[in-house]
């Protein structure tokens, strides 16, 4: 992610638990951690182990409601790892883009989407609009 990029993007220092999902060689990797901060066009967390730079990653977590400003909201994501930190005895910090996203519904979640709808137009910009009402 080009440093100019992310200094224009609102920053939520949010410890978010996730779950993220990737494919190492021909090996489907899963691991649970928690951000350290969330963007509308990215996140960045810790893992013990890297993951290389260009990988395609899916991305499952709740939003608060100190994002969404009512009831919290599960969304996937689906991104590509931008960097890897590595620092020697340290987790790999991982800044990850985030491509596209869809909130993961059921009927109660299709209300509060709803609700959310212009507070998730600041925080998601116009051509990452969330998918609605789709179940899972």
């Amino acid at each position: 992610m080009p440093h100019q990029e992310r200094s224009h993007a609102e920053r939520f220092n949010f410890g978010i638990p996730l779950t993220v999902r990737w494919t190492n060689v021909s090996e489907r990797r899963k691991a649970h951690t928690t951000t350290q901060d969330v963007s509308s066009g990215g996140l960045y967390f810790l893992l013990p182990e890297p993951i290389p730079s260009g990988t395609a990653v899916e991305i499952e977590m709740t939003l608060p409601t100190q994002i969404t400003l009512g009831a919290p909201v599960r969304v996937r994501c689906q991104g590509r790892i931008q960097r890897c930190v590595l620092k020697p005895g340290e987790s790999a910090g991982m800044a990850t883009m985030i491509e596209k996203y869809e909130f993961l519904s059921d009927s109660e979640d299709v209300a509060k989407i709803s609700a959310l709808s212009p507070h998730v137009r600041r925080v998601y910009p116009s051509h990452q609009r969330p998918v609605t009402g789709s179940p899972v």
